[in-house]
């Protein structure tokens, strides 16, 4: 008996000292190791995009459609948007939205993320958290070559990314718009307390990857949640001057509370309001708010909102698209 309960207690202080582990194990903090800022003129910057796309053109394991996307009026312009992508998805996501930014006299820079794009449509499985920073910051450095206003504009994991991008130091991110961000899953998908374990057991790529009904990979999702665990708290104060976010009630991928407090916290940072844009369920637009093609008239009243949301202006459109509650 006695060696029974030796072995009981021994085995319940292991159980202890895995869960222990699990959230004592601190979480990688990556872009630590940013460059320092490294301006571009115009023709750097335009030659730098065009490298980019040129090198995708080229590569047989990027689908044609995926390929990075340069938006120029051919000189540097007073504003000039960075628009990237969300998680398993590609350029392409932001085609109408980047007309829509090209159309009211912006440059447009939209970057592919790594591992994203491919005929392989599991390569981004495998993507790193510091393989993301580092791709956001060569998009600003593109970007901030192409005009004088620079402004983020991030989707679900994107969105991540442009919040990081405008916590970098270096004052560069003046506006801000984050489109459905994923600063922590769904509480009915993972509750928060498995949250931290989560980004322990696959972040590390301790346990071997899963893939969701979604088709998302829990260690490249991680990733992503990762970026967001290593943003500054207390948020510092940088250069920016607007902020908005805008969510769904359908969305069942992200935390929607966290979706809103997150950026509350930057825009809290720099004394401006933040701007929250609710669409109404009768769209009936799920994560993915760019997914607008099925609405007709309503996603171009959406799309043109999202600039407004963007700039802080007003929007005065008709239509079912009016319904989205716009808070601050």
């Amino acid at each position: 008996m006695p060696e029974i309960i030796a072995l009981l207690v021994g085995g319940l202080a292991l159980v202890v000292a895995l869960v222990a582990g699990l959230y004592l194990w601190p979480v990688r903090r990556p872009g630590r190791r940013v460059a320092p800022w490294q301006p571009l003129d115009f023709d750097t910057a335009t030659r730098a995009a065009e490298a980019v796309i040129a090198a995708e053109t080229a590569d047989p394991a990027l689908r044609p459609e995926s390929r990075s996307r340069l938006l120029s009026h051919g000189s540097r312009t007073r504003r000039v948007v960075l628009l990237l992508h969300g998680y398993t998805l590609a350029p392409e996501q932001y085609d109408e939205l980047a007309e829509e930014f090209f159309d009211s006299g912006y440059n447009v820079w939209i970057p592919r993320a790594p591992r994203h794009g491919t005929v392989d449509r599991r390569a981004h499985h495998r993507v790193e958290a510091e393989e993301l920073t580092t791709y956001a910051a060569r998009g600003l450095a593109v970007a901030a070559g192409l005009g004088d206003e620079v402004g983020v504009v991030g989707i679900s994991g994107g969105a991540v990314l442009a919040a990081w991008l405008a916590q970098v130091p270096g004052d560069v991110v003046r506006r801000l718009l984050l489109l459905s961000p994923f600063f922590g899953p769904d509480p009915r998908q993972a509750p928060a307390f498995a949250v931290r374990p989560l980004l322990t057991l696959y972040g590390r790529r301790v346990l071997p990857d899963r893939v969701t009904s979604r088709g998302y990979s829990l260690s490249a999702v991680t990733q992503y949640l990762t970026i967001a665990r290593s943003l500054p708290n207390p948020p510092r104060r940088t250069g920016l001057r607007s902020a908005a976010v805008a969510i769904s009630p359908l969305d069942g991928v992200v935390d929607r509370a966290a979706a809103v407090s997150v950026p509350r916290r930057i825009a809290d940072a720099h004394a401006i309001p933040l701007r929250v844009c609710t669409l109404p369920e009768a769209l009936g637009v799920g994560h993915n708010i760019l997914d607008l093609a099925a609405l007709g008239t309503e996603g171009s009243e959406l799309r043109r909102r999202y600039v407004a949301l963007y700039e802080g202006e007003p929007t005065p459109t008709p239509g079912l698209a009016q319904a989205a509650r716009v808070d601050e």
